[in-house]
C-alpha cells in the first residue's frame, strides 16, 4: 500500500499519505514541513505509516478556524487515523510532529501505544524561547512585503546569530519566506510558535508508553536540551543523539532512520501489536 488521498475534517481538506504495511505508525512532519520531510526521516518498509499534512502544509488547505493550535492539528491527525482504521498506534513526529504525538499520548492514552519524538522543540511551556526566530519570521511577513521581510530577517541580530551557529536552521527559516503562501502561512507560524502542548511536567512524568527520543547538537530551533529533558522526564524513555544535519545531512538521516527502525523492531514494541 502506498497512496495519498484527501480527507475532510471540519472545514479543512487534508492530504493523508498512507504507505507500507504492518505495525501502525502515525508520524507527523514539523512546522513548515510536509510528507517529503517525513519520507527523509522515517525508515522505509518498517511499518504502515500514515502522515497527515497539517493545515496550510503541503497540499492541505488552511481551513477557516483561527487561531491555529497544536490541539487543532492533533485532532485533525487523530480523525484521519481513525478514518484509516488506526485504533491503536505508535505516534511520532519531527519537531511540531513530536509535540502533536505528545498531545495525543496524554489526551488519548487508549490510542497511543508508543512514542517516537524526533528533534522536539517543545517541553512543558508554551511559546518556548527557542521558537522566537519563528515568531520573528511571522511578524516580519505580516509587516513587510515578502522580499523585504526576508532581507530584514537575514540582516537581523537573531538571523545572523542563527546563520553562524546553526546554518541548517537558518536555511529552514529562510524557506518560510519562499513559500508560495508565505503571507497566509505567517498566521500558522505565529500561532503554533506561540502555542504549547498543554501538558505539564507532572503529566508527562505520568506517561507509561515506551518512548524513543532523538536529538542532536548544533540546532537552535530544536535544542539538544529539549530532547534530553523529555527523555529524562518520560519514565523509561530511550535517548539517542545523532549527527546534526548541519554537520552531515546524509549521516543525520541514516542515523535517525536506524534509531527508529531499531525501536520499532524491538520486542517491547512488537508485543504491543500481536499479529
Amino acid at each position: 500500500m502506498d497512496e495519498s488521498a484527501a480527507f475532510t475534517h471540519g472545514e479543512a481538506s487534508l492530504a493523508v499519505f498512507d504507505s507500507g504495511q504492518g505495525l501502525p505508525v502515525l508520524f507527523q512532519h514539523g512546522l513548515g514541513g510536509d510528507e517529503a520531510q517525513v519520507a527523509q526521516t522515517f525508515p522505509i518498509g518498517k511499518a504502515r505509516r500514515i502522515t497527515v499534512e497539517c493545515r496550510g502544509h503541503g497540499s492541505s488547505s488552511l481551513g477557516d478556524i483561527r487561531p491555529f493550535s497544536l490541539r487543532m492539528f492533533a485532532e485533525d491527525v487523530l480523525a484521519a487515523a481513525t478514518d484509516r482504521g488506526f485504533e491503536r498506534f505508535v505516534a511520532g513526529g519531527i519537531s511540531m510532529g513530536a509535540a502533536i504525538a505528545l498531545h495525543l499520548a496524554h489526551h488519548y492514552p487508549d490510542r497511543v501505544a508508543a512514542l517516537v519524538l524526533v528533534r522536539p522543540a517543545w517541553t512543558f511551556s508554551a511559546a518556548p524561547a527557542n521558537l522566537e526566530p519563528v515568531r520573528t519570521v511571522a511578524a516580519l511577513l505580516r509587516s513587510y512585503p515578502v522580499a523585504e521581510a526576508r532581507e530584514r530577517f537575514a540582516g537581523s541580530e537573531i538571523g545572523m546569530r542563527i546563520r553562524a551557529n546553526a546554518p541548517d536552521n537558518f536555511a529552514s527559516l529562510l524557506g518560510y519566506f519562499d513559500r508560495p503562501n508565505a503571507v497566509a502561512f505567517a498566521s500558522v507560524l505565529a500561532d503554533i510558535a506561540a502555542d504549547g502542548t498543554g501538558i505539564t511536567q507532572t503529566e508527562i512524568t505520568a506517561l507509561t508508553v515506551p518512548t524513543l527520543v532523538i536529538g542532536n547538537e548544533q540546532d537552535a530551533i530544536h535544542p539538544l536540551a529539549c530532547a534530553r529533558t523529555l527523555a529524562d522526564t518520560i519514565p523509561g524513555a530511550s535517548f539517542v543523539e545523532v549527527t546534526p544535519k548541519a554537520a552531515d545531512k546524509a549521516r543525520h538521516f541514516a542515523e535517525v532512520q536506524d534509531a527508529i527502525a531499531t525501536f520499532l523492531a524491538s520486542k517491547t514494541i512488537r508485543s504491543l501489536f500481536p499479529s
